[in-house]
């Protein structure tokens, strides 16, 4: 597929494609266990693997089963997190949110910013009816995130992956357009 990959601007943040010339920022925070733990990954050790997950991300845009976007700050271009949609299944008008950020940048609402814009480019888009957030109960951080942008939890996954030689239960989030609508029609009254 050659179409031309979205760019989503919001106030502080440029959600784009992430290039091989990204690849040493994005090692900095994919080797920091506390990042990469929620997502099952072990820490990156190399820029290798990094090339490795840029080229999952173009695969899956090229599929049309999901789209990462490399969250850069829009004073620096420098690539400090992503997020994006995997699973998507557009027979079913669903798919997956998943996301990471840069340890230094936590608790700024950056992640709120960008899962906000990706969330709603998804509906606008995709034309999805269905967002999925999978995420460990002990990540509190990124329940607290999802919430926030009015996800509902549904229930518990138990032992739904097998990541880092075990077995993880993992919350089911999810956010359908019905709810979306409602969120933005109390935030933005006419």
């Amino acid at each position: 597929m050659s179409k031309e990959f979205p760019i989503i601007e919001t106030t502080r943040l440029i959600l784009r494609e992430v290039t091989a010339a990204d690849a040493n920022d994005m090692l900095c925070y994919l080797s920091d266990k506390d990042v990469v733990k929620p997502m099952g990954l072990e820490p990156f050790q190399t820029v290798k693997e990094v090339w490795d997950e840029i080229r999952w991300y173009k695969s899956i845009y090229d599929e049309g089963t999901g789209i990462r976007w490399g969250i850069t700050l829009k004073n620096s271009g420098k690539v400090i997190g992503s997020c994006g949609f995997l699973n998507r299944l557009r027979k079913h008008y669903r798919a997956e949110v998943g996301y990471e950020l840069s340890k230094a940048y936590w608790g700024k609402g950056i992640a709120n910013e960008a899962l906000e814009a990706v969330v709603k480019y998804g509906y606008q888009h995709f034309q999805l009816e269905r967002v999925e957030a999978l995420i460990e109960p002990a990540n509190l951080a990124s329940q607290k995130l999802v919430e926030k942008q009015g996800f509902k939890r549904e229930g518990l996954l138990r032992h739904y992956e097998f990541t880092c030689g075990k077995f993880d239960d993992l919350y089911m989030y999810a956010l359908i357009k019905e709810d979306l609508d409602f969120i933005l029609t109390k935030n933005n009254p006419k």
